[in-house]
């Protein structure tokens, strides 16, 4: 038996069916459940979060899994030596995001 003769049977939609259906009647791009479980993760590496904590929160069985999924996600050494140099420099110039011109050394 087919997934929508069981959905009709039980007079809704299947998950899979009501996110195409929904998604088609908001105009929204295609996109798969798989692909929020990307964003999903990716989001969590954003956050900072480490690889296990990824791993646990998408059910994968080990981090080797997840690393080789989303191992260009996590920022690199040369990334976080950047980020801890901007900052540096921020607190010693006592300025956050205002850009060094030429009239500033005036």
């Amino acid at each position: 038996m087919h997934v929508r003769d069981v959905a009709a049977r039980a007079g809704r939609l299947a998950p899979h069916l009501y996110c195409r259906k929904t998604r088609r009647d908001a105009t929204l791009p295609t996109a798969k459940l798989h692909d929020l479980r990307h964003l999903y993760a990716s989001g969590l590496i954003a956050a900072s979060c480490d690889v296990v904590t990824v791993q646990r929160a998408l059910g994968r069985s080990s981090p080797t899994v997840t690393l080789n999924t989303y191992a260009h996600l996590w920022p690199t050494a040369e990334d976080r030596t950047r980020a801890g140099a901007a900052a540096m420099l921020a607190e010693v110039l006592g300025r956050t995001d205002e850009p060094l011109t030429n009239d500033d050394a005036a």
